[in-house]
């Protein structure tokens, strides 16, 4: 699978006029390699792969991460560096550019001090975008990565589950997250454990719960905190972070309330509702993602709301892949493609949002996530 990838990489390079590609994120890394070294940047060391377009890749990481380097990465060199050691990561950069015209990087990936030592090292003429490449080939999903989307699917239905049946009235938020994690690392354990030969893939959820409540829950990213939820309070459970089984990734949020729904708070949460199926009513094959985008805004704008954020965007081995449900994105629809699709509404004293995650399919679209959405439903 990585060899493929690798392969369909280089031939995307050739096409393009560019001989040698220096990829530095780490979804990328290991889209293209199998390789995910877990700290990448955090503690200030870089790993870079270097794929030309007609000769074996190299990878470039610490010696510190050479032994799961050397099980992992699907290249035909690596090249460990260590800390204060000569010219470290840099040592095997100037070799391996050296012939080449045209350079590709991502613009928008490439860490910092490795960006710098590149402008050094390279005229500026020289330097192109790997990205469009890379969009274009992570966009429509293989089918081993299609499976992948649907175990995380359960994975996400499995603590979005256990969150709704810890949140209560004199519960703290703490507690909810705490039964989302577990949940979910039991349901990747299971998964892992029936269809996948990989022992060293983790099944632990990681991520700080994204969770509001009361008057918190106008705060969109809003952690899950010691506050202790009350009756007739509403509450927000949101997964975007945490749904990473196998390193796929999903969006997928709820709303609830604990006893009683306040009237002018459904009334917002029915039209956030109702755009999410708007948009979901324009979504298949063959239309633009704005389109898409646009339905879901005029539902929104209709009952008298601000325009709203972008509907949804592609997932993948990263939270944020292409395209975009938002205004400005022409990409077509395409089957096999991964997309989170929201529904929201925001007020100054409320905020409702319903997600979930779809495969398109020839004809539409297949739910990845499950999870009620109707005002009586949502009501604990």
């Amino acid at each position: 699978m990585f060899a493929e990838r690798l392969s369909h990489f280089q031939t995307g390079l050739a096409q393009a006029g560019i001989d040698v590609a220096l990829i530095t994120d780490d979804d990328n890394v290991y889209y293209l390699t199998g390789y995910y070294d877990y700290l990448h940047i955090d503690f200030g060391r870089p790993t870079i792969l270097v794929v030309p377009k007609d000769d074996q890749a190299l990878l470039i990481t610490p010696e510190i991460d050479l032994n799961a380097a050397k099980q992992a990465a699907r290249v035909g060199r690596i090249a460990p560096w260590n800390d204060g050691m000569g010219d470290e990561w840099r040592a095997e950069l100037p070799g391996a550019v050296a012939n080449a015209g045209k350079i590709a990087i991502e613009p928008g990936h490439m860490l910092p001090p490795v960006r710098a030592y590149v402008d050094d090292l390279l005229d500026a003429d020289k330097i192109a975008s790997a990205t469009p490449i890379l969009n274009d080939m992570r966009m429509i999903k293989s089918p081993d990565e299609l499976q992948l989307a649907q175990h995380a699917g359960q994975v996400a239905t499995a603590m979005m589950d256990a969150g709704r049946a810890a949140i209560g009235d004199g519960v703290a938020e703490f507690e909810v997250a705490l039964a989302t994690a577990q949940a979910g690392t039991r349901k990747a354990a299971a998964l892992l454990a029936a269809h996948y030969d990989h022992g060293d893939m983790s099944p632990m959820t990681h991520f700080l719960q994204i969770m509001a409540s009361g008057d918190e829950v106008v705060k969109t990213h809003h952690r899950a905190s010691t506050r202790v939820m009350k009756r007739g309070e509403p509450v927000f459970l949101c997964f975007c972070g945490m749904t990473n089984f196998h390193r796929f990734k999903l969006g997928f949020d709820r709303s609830f309330w604990i006893g009683d729904a306040p009237a002018d708070q459904v009334a917002v949460y029915q039209v956030a509702v109702a755009s999410q199926k708007a948009a979901l009513d324009a979504l298949r094959p063959g239309v633009t993602a704005e389109t898409v985008h646009a339905a879901y805004a005029e539902v929104i704008q209709n009952a008298g709301y601000a325009y709203p954020f972008r509907c949804g965007r592609a997932t993948g081995f990263s939270f944020l892949e292409a395209p975009q449900l938002v205004t400005g994105d022409t990409t077509i629809i395409q089957p096999g493609m991964v997309l989170a699709v929201d529904g929201s509404v925001s007020v100054p004293t409320y905020r409702a949002q319903v997600g979930d995650s779809f495969i398109i399919t020839d004809t539409g679209w297949e739910p990845l996530t499950h999870h009620p959405k109707s005002v009586e439903e949502v009501i604990i």
